[in-house]
């Protein structure tokens, strides 16, 4: 190494300054978050003023007066950085990314530091924002931890769950309370030597292309033990999971042979207490119709540990890809999400109040419905001209587009199920589907 990294405990001790601009304002900045007694000095410096110091920044942006500086810095025998010059540092600023305490620090030795910061953005994008609270947690049962297991490998194995298991998940969640609970409950596990409880992550899988993945959505499957999900999810999108992962399709779709959603929560249930980490994967997101209040109220019933992660789901990611806007400042105001068909005990929508002009609808699983849809909306007083786009398999390569009318809309959509190999289709109804027809954007360019 060119360079030691070094942690160095600024508290209450003084680090001085030099220069005025951005530079000199960046690296002030940066010592009083360290909880430095930061002096700064604008003019020509001497050694007695940064005697006292343990550091001395200088960021003047004047080739001579970072000279000087480091010269009074040298007399006075304090280690120096000089912004821009490596061959003034005796120490040199690395690319930092600060996570609530938890600190990573990248450094080319003074060789590039564009290259520094590309790996900072990288790393910044691996890492979950409440990292600070998953250290939290580990400090807090750190003495529990060795004063209850007494194996050095049991207490290993116990700290390497806690960072990276169910408790874990539930802290960088913003559970803090929760995963102290899971945390305790694990510890007393291990203490009898019994087998800890799992968790599961209701996670969206937005809907389709597997780069619309969500960061935490794509860290949730590289760690699931079991990954059980929809029908409507691609393979594109399993692909991502661990390779050692379970796959298993627990997938409904209409007239076809598939598990009822009792016995979907019930292996949720029975995998997580058999200390499985669970992904639920949903096509879109899981709490727009993809019945993920129901597995969280199983869940919650059994008394274990879940997490929701939400995805882009199929209105959003659809209309893009197809260049409609949901609302349009001068076309509708106002856009609702509404299902084809529900459930038999459920409430149906509102028909009247969606035909509103000025109102995009999104309608889910409408497509095999397409007729009892036109029928209702125009008896509630939908004008039979209102422009209709039906999408399928929006986001994918096999994307296709049709648009028309709402008096056509049984026969876009008998076109659209005649075709054999017909995927998830998506009807999006009001002036603003108009712009599908207009949209002439390469595929490539729809959704980024």
């Amino acid at each position: 190494m060119k360079h030691l990294p070094l942690f160095f405990d600024l508290a209450g001790r003084k680090v001085a300054v030099v220069g005025d601009g951005p530079k000199a304002d960046l690296r002030a900045n940066l010592a009083r978050s360290a909880g430095a007694e930061v002096l700064t000095l604008h003019g020509p410096v001497t050694a007695r003023e940064l005697r006292g110091a343990v550091a001395v920044f200088v960021a003047t942006e004047d080739e001579a007066a970072d000279a000087a500086a480091h010269r009074q810095a040298k007399v006075a025998g304090v280690p120096v950085n000089v912004a821009d010059r490596p061959a003034l540092c005796d120490f040199i600023m690395p690319a930092i990314v600060d996570r609530d305490g938890v600190v990573v620090a990248i450094s080319t030795g003074g060789a590039s530091p564009t290259l520094a910061t590309v790996l900072r953005g990288r790393i910044e994008a691996m890492l979950p924002e409440r990292l600070g609270s998953l250290a939290r947690l580990a400090t807090t049962f750190r003495a529990q931890v060795n004063a209850r297991i007494a194996d050095p490998a049991g207490r290993r194995a116990f700290l390497r769950r806690l960072i990276e298991g169910p408790a874990a998940r539930l802290a960088l969640a913003g559970d803090e309370a929760g995963a102290r609970r899971v945390a305790l409950g694990e510890l007393d596990a291990a203490r009898r030597k019994m087998t800890p409880t799992g968790i599961a992550h209701i996670v969206g899988a937005g809907p389709g292309d597997p780069d619309l993945l969500t960061l935490k959505a794509a860290q949730l499957l590289q760690e699931a033990d079991a990954v059980l999900h929809d029908d409507l999810v691609p393979p594109a999108v399993l692909a991502r999971a661990r390779r050692d992962a379970e796959i298993v399709s627990v997938g409904k779709r209409k007239g076809r042979p598939s598990w009822a959603q009792a016995d979907i929560d019930a292996e949720l249930v029975r995998r997580v207490r058999s200390g499985q980490t669970v992904v639920r994967l949903k096509a879109g997101d899981p709490f727009i119709f993809g019945r993920g209040g129901e597995e969280v109220d199983a869940l919650r019933g059994a008394g274990l540990p879940w997490t929701v992660v939400p995805g882009i789901t199929a209105a959003l990611g659809c209309a893009a890809a197809a260049g409609i806007p949901l609302t349009h400042r001068r076309h509708a105001s106002a856009v609702t999400f509404v299902t084809g068909h529900g459930a038999s005990d459920g409430k149906p929508p509102a028909w009247a109040a969606l035909a509103a002009q000025g109102h995009t609808l999104a309608i889910y699983m409408g497509a095999s419905e397409a007729s009892s849809v036109r029928d209702r909306l125009l008896a509630a007083g939908t004008a039979p001209s209102t422009p209709v786009a039906i999408v399928e398999s929006g986001t994918r390569p096999e994307q296709r587009v049709s648009t028309g009318r709402l008096g056509d809309l049984p026969r876009l959509a008998a076109a659209h199920s005649g075709a054999g190999t017909a995927g998830p289709s998506l009807i999006i109804l009001g002036d603003v589907a108009a712009y599908a027809a207009a949209s002439e954007m390469p595929a490539l360019a729809k959704v980024s």
